[in-house]
């Protein structure tokens, strides 16, 4: 290849051979057609990089989405389009567009035009770390998503261990070595942030903008906002039993305690025990903890009949403008050899540079 991208540590320069761009969509139309154009126009101005553009349709209700995305991936052949079976959520459809990723470095980013595509080559400047995360100057965001967002950071540093100057959001690069180690792991509920801060630590991020969306309105609901929360703190962490059994411990120390000062009360003073108030709110109070309790346990155990189940984390229903046979579910890939896997993807990157002349 002619050009070389120099990151801030030219120590850990990497040679930019393809570009992945992973798209999750929802319900998006309007905004489809002017992204990948936008997309486009960006590396026109970029002779010594190559791109792929990979649209993951969630099983978008609208029923314009499909035939847009087809029309693209006609139109086009740098575009590649896939359609689940059902809605498995941004997370699991972003993890599909990373295993049908072929490029040395992944950027993913939404389908609603907030993220601006024409800072793409910020983040292809700093190719020398293993995550670059963009940083807006200014959400857009309602006061709902703000807010969730805010709890949930505090959260990611607790968790998942996110650096205090990270600020997260879906507009990423990824290394290949980091989207690899991803695809590496087998869980039926994906948490990338979790994902990649578990692979590497390498990571810095680039201020980029945030656009007010023209079109349509956020996939993310407040429950779809809580079952993401739930994944961050159940799979991802033991944070809730320890909570219980600290809770445990103390509510068992304050009873010994209370029952104590009773006891030496009536032995010492004569005074007597007065009240099954006092009595029947403790039993509701114990009561309930148990229960609660029971709840958080038995969340975890659904996620490790889940895992053993080995469920995959999507299923595809049609493929098109990419290498593979329509119709591969995820559970064909996951069971595969991981070194055959980028054996298979090496020989594609041989074949692009056959058909495009680079080396």
């Amino acid at each position: 290849m002619a050009g070389r991208i120099t990151p801030p540590h030219p120590e850990k320069g990497r040679l930019i051979l393809l570009v992945s761009i992973v798209i999750p969509v929802f319900n998006s139309t309007d905004t489809l057609v002017e992204l990948a154009v936008r997309i486009a126009e960006v590396f026109s101005k970029r002779p010594d990089d190559e791109y792929e553009l990979i649209f993951v349709d969630d099983s978008s209700t609208l029923p314009e989405t499909w035939p847009t995305l087809q029309r693209l991936a006609e139109e086009d052949p740098k575009i590649g389009v896939v359609q689940l079976t059902r809605n498995f959520g941004q997370q699991a459809a972003t993890l599909c567009g990373l295993r049908e990723s072929r490029g040395d470095v992944v950027i993913t980013m939404d389908d609603d035009l907030q993220h601006v595509p024409e800072d793409i080559p910020k983040f292809l400047e700093s190719s020398g770390y293993d995550v670059v995360v963009g940083q807006f100057n200014r959400k857009r965001h309602g006061l709902l998503k703000r807010t969730a967002s805010r709890i949930k950071g505090l959260f990611d540093r607790i968790i998942v261990g996110k650096p205090k100057h990270i600020q997260l959001s879906a507009y990423r690069m990824l290394s290949r070595t980091v989207v690899d180690g991803i695809l590496s792991i087998r869980t039926p509920n994906p948490f990338l942030p979790a994902l990649i801060f578990h692979i590497s630590k390498n990571v810095v991020g680039v201020e980029v903008r945030h656009s007010a969306r023209d079109a349509g309105k956020s996939g993310y609901t407040l429950w779809k906002l809580l079952r993401l929360f739930n994944t961050l703190l159940v799979n991802n962490s033991s944070l809730l039993l320890r909570v219980v059994g600290y809770l445990g411990v103390t509510i068992a120390v304050v009873s010994f305690g209370f029952s104590g000062a009773l006891v030496y009360r009536k032995l010492v003073f004569g005074i007597p025990v007065q009240g099954w108030a006092s009595l029947l709110g403790a039993t509701l109070l114990i009561g309930g903890l148990l229960l609660f309790s029971m709840g958080v346990v038995g969340e975890y155990l659904i996620r490790i009949i889940e895992s053993s189940e080995c469920r995959p984390t999507y299923f595809i229903r049609l493929k098109e403008g990419l290498a593979g046979e329509p119709g591969r579910t995820a559970a064909a890939t996951d069971r595969g050899n991981p070194s055959e896997t980028r054996a298979a993807r090496g020989i594609e990157r041989d074949r692009f540079h056959d058909v495009t002349g680079r080396s």
